[in-house]
This record gives C-alpha cells, structure tokens and sequence, in this order.
C-alpha cells in the first residue's frame, strides 16, 4: 500500500513538473481531452435534465392513464388530420357507460378547455385558458393548492360559479396571488368567486398550462362556453396492476359498444396513451444522447493521441531516470504504474477543466429555460471513468515500452 502511494505521489509530483516546465505542449494536449469531455457530459447533462423534466410533466398527465379523443397524439409529417376532424368529439355522457362496462378502469374524468376573459375591477387578463373539469379530474392530475382550497364535491354537483386560478393569472391579476382567495370577477360576462390558487409548477413543454389557466367544474364551464367547441376529452385511469395495454385494449371494445360500431366499421375515436408518450420521448433522447457520444468520442480520439505523445516525449526524457530506478531495484509493474497513473493524472485535469466547462453551460441552459439543468452524480462518475480509462489507453504502450527498458542501454543513453 505504502509502494502504491509512493509512485502515486511521485507521479503526481513528476506531472506537474512537466506541466510547468512544457505549458504549451500540455495545454494544447489538454484541449482534446477537455472539449471531449464538455461535448459528452454536456450533451448528457443537458439531455438527461430535459428528459427528466418532460417524463415529470408527462406524468402530471396520468399514470397509467388513456385519453380518448377524436384526435390521435402522435402526430408526424404524415399526419392524416382529415381523417380526424369529421369525427364525433367524447361526450359526457359516455363517462357513465363506460364506468359501468369497464372492468379494468379505477377513475374517469371529463374535461373541456377553452379560452376567454377574466376582469377584476379595471384589470382584464384575455386569452385565459379555462379547463372545465370533472370530480375525478384530481385523482388523476393531483393538483397542489398553495393558497385557498380546491372545488368540494357539492360544488362540482351543483356546477357552483366557483373558480381556481394559476399562479401566474393570481399575481397578474391581483398583484399577490394570496390577495385572490374569496374575490369575485367577472369571467366571460358571469361573477365566479375564487376559493383557490394553484401550485406555480413552472416552464410547461408538455401537458396543462396549469399557472396560466382558470379551473372550474365542467358544468359551469359548459354554461360559459358551447361545449362542442371546447375540446372535451375522457381520461381513464387503470386499476393498480393493470398494463395501460390492457386498459386500452378493453376500452377500444367498449367505446366501439358505445358508439354502435359494426364490425367492418373502422374505430371513430383514437386511445392515446400516457405511457406511450414516456416511451417516445426516451427513444428520442437516447438518439441524441447517441449524437454527443459521437462528437465527444471523436474529440476524446484526438485527445488520447496528444496525451500519447507526452507520454512518449516523458518516457525518453526520463530514460536515464529509469535506467537507474531499475538498477536499484525498481520493478517492471511499479515503472509501469508510475507512467499509466501519469497518463491518467494528465487525463483528469482535462476533465476537470472539461466538467467546470460543462457546469458553467448547466448555469446558462438553467437561466435560459427556466427549469434545472444539473450534472448528476452518475454521469460525474462516468466523466472521471471515462478520463481515466482514456489515460491508461493513451498511456499503455509509452509505459510498456519504459517497463521493458534495459538498465545499462537506458542509464547510458543521453
């Protein structure tokens, strides 16, 4: 052990005096290495925070949870979005049926969404986006209340001309969002009072705009705006242990029962499901997650050569050296060491300078897009791994060669 921390200290001691003495050569070594490591880590970094935070807003839309609506999700180039719009929209009524033919189904909820106008005495806010929601809409879309309450159950029965309201519409509206709980306004040309002000939940790329909207309960909203032009859809959510395949596979047949589908007749509503979205949105990043591997491998090749290079500029200017650390003993394995841990030494500084780089980008991306990019523990550790594996490789054949030196050829050569 003490043998080990020896050639460790004295490697480290010997790098950094060819470090001082050769500043140029080894900066512009360094650089390969560094830039190698900014593209990778930074690019996984990047992609892994973005990933993260898209998988979290899908899951506000529902775990395990299937949307039927007229409209499929998965768009593309070749979407066929004539083939959709002449289809029937889901209808409230059809919660019910399902409800009582579904056997796989735990909650459904019924949701419409439009936009409109909210006024509070000379203050107006337009272009409000008001979701019309069902009681079950909570049990699928947990919604966290910061101040006031969220609409009780006699309230969603009696369709009471109460309101919640988003972060951002309490604050631009009353200056505090605290100051909005019991205030009445007028939303489109009708008083609602509003008893809640939800969680502000930030940037939104996928799902509900929840701080820039106004909640209510569907039959207060249907009564302020038609509802056949309010995009209403049913959400269902599946029984704890129960694949969304299955869900959705059962849901087909019975939406199929409801809507008096003959056999030859293709579907007139699409299932789109949750946990397919999670699946599209991994493929996509793992693709470019596989781009910066390709730019940083690429970066990282150039970079082992110019950390080889030292390597066999060291292993000559120390051939004297060697020669005589094997004349007094020293073994093939400890001046083999003390080259790899050198290679490997050098390779970390560049990384190190490589992850500074790639938390400075973290910093800019973070006040950019108004959600956290971060470097995790995980791809740190890959960053270290992958600097040390690349000094061992860089440094393996300078070190082999130093190993195998004859002590008289090597203590007479100048």
């Amino acid at each position: 052990m003490r043998t080990t921390l020896n050639i460790l200290f004295n490697s480290l001691r010997l790098t950094m005096q060819e470090l001082m003495v050769n500043k140029l050569r080894t900066a512009l070594s360094l650089i390969g290495i560094s830039f190698g490591i900014f593209c990778i880590i930074g690019v996984l970094a990047t992609v892994n925070s973005l990933e993260l935070n898209i998988q979290n807003e899908i899951k506000g839309l529902g775990t395990n949870t299937i949307y039927i609506d007229k409209w499929d999700y998965s768009g593309g180039p070749d979407y066929p979005w004539w083939k959709f719009v002449n289809r029937p929209s889901p209808k409230y009524e059809e919660v019910d049926f399902i409800k009582q033919r579904s056997q796989l189904a735990s909650k459904i909820a019924y949701m419409i969404n439009n936009n409109g106008n909210i006024e509070f005495e000379s203050t107006a806010l337009q272009g409000v986006t008001f979701y019309g929601v069902t009681e079950e809409q909570n049990d699928l879309q947990p919604i966290e209340i910061q101040y006031g309450r969220y609409i009780s159950a006699a309230e969603f029965a009696s369709g009471s001309n109460v309101l919640m309201m988003g972060y951002d519409n309490a604050s631009d509206l009353f200056g505090k969002p605290e100051r909005a709980v019991g205030k009445e306004l007028i939303s489109q040309g009708r008083k609602a009072i509003v008893i809640g002000v939800m969680k502000k939940v930030g940037q939104n790329f996928v799902g509900w705009n929840y701080d820039k909207c106004v909640m209510i309960s569907y039959r207060f909203c249907k009564e302020l705006f038609p509802e056949r032009y309010s995009s209403p859809i049913i959400m269902v959510k599946g029984k704890d242990g129960i694949s969304s395949i299955a869900l959705k596979d059962e849901l087909k047949g019975v939406m199929r029962s409801i809507r008096k589908l003959s056999p030859k007749k293709e579907d007139d509503f699409s299932l789109n499901d949750v946990n397919a979205f999670s699946d599209a949105v991994s493929s996509l990043f793992g693709s470019i997650n596989i781009g910066g591997w390709a730019i940083g491998l690429l970066s990282l090749i150039v970079g082992a050569f110019g950390i080889a290079n030292i390597m066999f500029v060291t292993v000559k200017e120390r051939t004297s050296m060697i020669g005589l650390k094997k004349a007094i003993g020293a073994k093939k394995r400890s001046i083999l060491m003390e080259f790899l841990l050198e290679a490997a030494i050098i390779c970390l500084m560049g990384g190190i300078i490589g992850i500074l780089l790639v938390y400075l980008l973290t910093l800019v991306l973070s006040g950019l897009f108004h959600f956290p990019v971060f470097i995790s523990s995980g791809i740190l550790s890959l960053a270290f791994g992958i600097c040390v594996g690349i000094g061992i490789l860089a440094g393996i054949i300078p070190a082999s060669i130093a190993a195998r030196m004859d002590p008289v050829v090597a203590i007479r050569s100048k």
